[in-house]
């Protein structure tokens, strides 16, 4: 965004060792391992709305493993040995979620009941059965299970089969993001949003219209809103669209977290008993790019239907909330840290590519390697662009 003379107020300068510019989970995680690294340095993390109020707060909160493909999709893009590192950068992102927090994790909602992959016809199905077997093969543990089950342990019906991941998890990622930055133990500007910044010798010199920041370090987090703080990010990260409702609540009955139609559409019961479902980014693929975060009647209503369809349970319930949010989907599917191209002091991570909840507080602390100068795998280094 930009700011007329007229409303631009700048304050006094404020000078950090570090400005991580976007409060979400990337932004924090960056800032909690940068604290752990090295507690005496003054880091600040600056967000244009709220706390976590980009995608970190407009998704459904599952904590999954792998990305945006299928494990079998995985190997036939990447070969079978990158594939399982890739698998389990992911689960090594929950695995640090755990440790880190074990003491908090009921305050943010945080469950490990698995999640599962639905198949509504005997193709996907298929291709489901390909990716267990190939999991099984690595000792990923997976079950397989038809149609009588899923309506048993879901209250879905019209899918022919399934597999389920047995160690994903599922969070409140408001929660968690707030747990993040409260245990990082730094300074947050919100409201604050980045209109420019220029490197120095010095340092780098960073403007919002509220504040005027100067630091050693700069880092980039807000993913899809990357290529509005610089042009390097045009061709590497896409801004996408995705829409949510939400149901009123009703009696706990559903196993865990569920993906149905190749990962395009997701749902999960809340342990308030609210009904949260989203996806259907495919009916209007033109439209569900850029920035603009308002929902569309097509989609919104496929996603009503899609109740009706399969999980009649819910379908008396009234609709109290819907919303959308913007994602960041890189151009090859996964993740990518590193620095502006020169002997630049400005970092960035980002392409979470609606899996941000399962890697980004990884991301963050394999971002503190980078600024360390401690390798990180080639699959996430922006150096593969």
């Amino acid at each position: 965004m930009s700011y007329s003379f007229w409303q631009t107020k700048r304050g006094s300068q404020k000078k950090y060792d570090v400005c991580i510019v976007g409060g979400g989970i990337s932004g924090c995680s960056t800032a909690y391992w940068l604290k752990k690294e090295d507690p005496s340095l003054k880091i600040a993390v600056i967000e244009k709305g709220d706390l976590a109020s980009g995608a970190t707060g407009r998704n459904a909160g599952f904590v999954t493993s792998g990305s945006v493909e299928h494990f079998n999709r995985l190997v036939h893009l990447h070969g079978a040995q990158k594939a399982y590192e890739i698998w389990n950068y992911s689960e090594e992102n929950l695995k640090l979620i755990k440790s880190e927090f074990s003491q908090d994790l009921n305050t943010i909602g945080f469950r490990q009941n698995g999640t599962f992959s639905l198949a509504s016809d005997q193709q996907e199905m298929e291709e489901l059965e390909e990716t267990a077997s190939l999991m099984r093969s690595f000792n990923i543990p997976v079950e397989e299970l038809y149609s009588e089950q899923i309506k048993a342990r879901l209250q879905a019906i019209n899918f022919v089969g399934g597999i389920k991941y047995l160690t994903d998890a599922e969070v409140n990622p408001v929660q968690l993001t707030e747990l993040i930055l409260t245990k990082a133990n730094i300074d947050f500007y919100p409201f604050s949003e980045v209109d420019s910044f220029e490197e120095s010798s010095s340092g780098v010199q960073i403007k919002t219209q509220k504040n005027m920041f100067e630091s050693e370090l700069l880092v980039l987090a807000t993913n899809a809103y990357l290529p509005l703080l610089s042009n390097y990010f045009d061709d590497k990260v896409f801004a996408t669209k995705g829409q949510i409702l939400v149901t009123e609540p009703t009696e706990m009955c559903m196993e865990a977290p569920c993906y149905a139609h190749f990962v395009l559409d997701y749902f999960r019961q809340l342990p308030t008993g609210h009904l949260l479902i989203g996806g259907f980014r495919q009916l209007e693929k033109e439209t569900q790019v850029g920035y603009s975060d308002h929902t569309s009647e097509k989609i919104q209503l496929a996603l009503a239907d899609f109740i009706q369809n399969h999980l009649p349970k819910f379908s008396h319930l009234s609709i109290i909330n819907r919303w959308a949010g913007i994602m960041g989907f890189s151009k090859d599917g996964q993740i990518f840290v590193g620095s502006l191209p020169g002997n630049s002091r400005v970092f960035f991570l980002g392409g979470f590519t609606a899996h941000g909840i399962g890697l980004a507080f990884h991301a963050g602390k394999s971002l503190v390697d980078v600024i360390y100068g401690r390798p990180v795998p080639d699959f996430i280094s922006a150096k593969r662009f």
